[in-house]
């Protein structure tokens, strides 16, 4: 019991934090929408049951099983065409409920960020010995196996060896100056098939799921009962930052349900022609205070650029992609997203010469070989006095998770709008309401 009240403060204190308020308030400050209109639909969405959100497509939740490797679990989100899903263990025994199957959720985010940390601690545990990129002492290899991976033995350490030369790259370690004097030609040898590796060899071929979920929680388990209201779904997606919410039905042992970011703007487009959107909608964008972040708050990436180092940003700055620019205007001629690591992972022969591919290579190479990497090379924009309800049938059209304001001569970008944002423009939190979603949430943690 004390373990979970733990375990529940610790969700609460996920949520609840100084940037979240601090957003949701810069956001309330800046709207210009009558508060009488934002009242009634605050009110409207806390009527409305979470029972009544539309299931997912094929109406099954796709899960994914705790002991799946890392790479089959990149394999299924890919061919699936979703960014996380729920992990669980097996049904051993039938009668388990879904606080005992469930051990949390896995997306790309939480990959790519163990893909590079696994990288950049292997290369800094290589570059501090003696060892060169031709082998390295069991004992420093069998203990970076066990602080990295839990992993241990001869082909765990070939891997991490392996590994270390990829993240002269990754983790900017320079390879002709730290690692030992073979080391740069095993880079340019070795760094073409870095995520052949991590598919292919130990011990990233044996690395499961689950060692990610505890150990990367980008994407809590926090679940939502389905006779919670929209309301909750609406603020925990937006203020609280979760971009997936899992849906139970108390007594049931599987998710009834599974919402993400992308599925609420879904639905928000499909509101069209109601009088409430259609008022909201016809608004240009910065009556809404949008974009939320200005200029020089965008995170981007040139397009000679390395393709590992734009991976890099996002992780080191827990974005979900970067707008590609070109020359010192930073003219936008395309969009990486995290979601994109997928073509290295599934795809590696596509790439030679990885260690010096560009992001403009990268997209050209991605461009040429795949139908659908046209949301890459197609910068997703609009303008400044574009409205709302341009803005939202762009992300639900094309199926996008951001959408970058440029100025009317498409020559510089000025800002960007994610679906958080968009969702926060139709809401704001009544007094208490954290308090009272965080009494399910502890009350759910306590049963475990």
């Amino acid at each position: 019991m004390a373990q979970a009240q733990i375990q529940a403060q610790d969700i609460k204190a996920s949520l609840k934090n100084e940037s979240c308020d601090a957003y949701f308030e810069m956001i309330q400050n800046r709207k210009k929408l009558p508060r009488s209109l934002q009242e009634t639909l605050t009110a409207a969405f806390a009527r409305i049951p979470v029972s009544s959100f539309p299931g997912v497509p094929g109406g099954r939740v796709i899960e994914i099983l705790a002991d799946t490797t890392v790479a089959d679990a990149v394999k299924i989100l890919s061919e699936s065409n979703i960014l996380s899903a729920p992990v669980r263990i097996e049904d051993e025994e039938k009668g388990m409920n879904w606080r005992e199957r469930y051990v949390g959720i896995v997306d790309y985010s939480g990959i790519v960020l163990w893909v590079l940390e696994t990288a950049e601690l292997a290369a800094a545990a290589l570059s501090t010995s003696s060892a060169t990129a031709a082998g390295v002492g069991a004992g420093t290899a069998g203990a970076l196996g066990a602080l990295a991976l839990g992993a241990t033995g001869p082909a765990a350490a070939a891997g991490l060896v392996t590994a270390a030369v990829g993240a002269a790259v990754v983790g900017g370690v320079a390879a002709d100056t730290t690692m030992g004097k073979d080391a740069p030609t095993a880079a340019d040898k070795l760094g073409e098939d870095f995520y052949k590796i991590i598919l292919q060899e130990e011990p990233f071929k044996s690395t499961t799921v689950k060692s990610i979920v505890k150990s990367y929680h980008w994407a809590p388990f926090i679940p939502v009962a389905s006779d919670s209201s929209m309301l909750s779904v609406l603020l925990l997606l937006s203020k609280y930052r979760l971009r997936s919410l899992p849906v139970i039905e108390p007594g049931k042992p599987s998710l009834r349900n599974f919402i993400t970011q992308s599925a609420v703007v879904q639905g928000l487009e499909s509101c069209k022609g109601r009088d409430w959107f259609d008022c909201i909608s016809a608004h240009p964008i910065s009556d809404l205070g949008l974009p939320f972040m200005s200029c020089e708050e965008v995170i981007s990436i040139q397009s000679d650029e390395l393709i590992l180092e734009a991976f890099k940003k996002m992780k080191d700055s827990q974005i979900g992609g970067l707008p590609v620019v070109e020359g010192p205007n930073k003219k936008i001629v395309g969009n990486i997203s995290i979601r994109d690591i997928r073509f290295l992972l599934l795809k590696p022969d596509l790439f030679s010469n990885f260690r010096h591919l560009t992001v403009k290579d990268f997209m050209n190479i991605v461009s040429s070989a795949t139908p659908d990497a046209w949301k890459m090379v197609t910068p997703i924009t609009c303008k400044v006095d574009s409205t709302l309800g341009t803005v939202i049938h762009t992300l639900a059209s094309k199926s996008v998770h951001r959408i970058y304001v440029v100025t009317d001569d498409d020559s510089e970008v000025v800002g960007v709008i994610t679906l958080r944002d968009v969702i926060s423009c139709f809401i704001f939190e009544p007094p208490n309401f954290f308090d009272n979603y965080f009494g399910f949430a502890a009350e759910e943690m306590l049963k475990k």
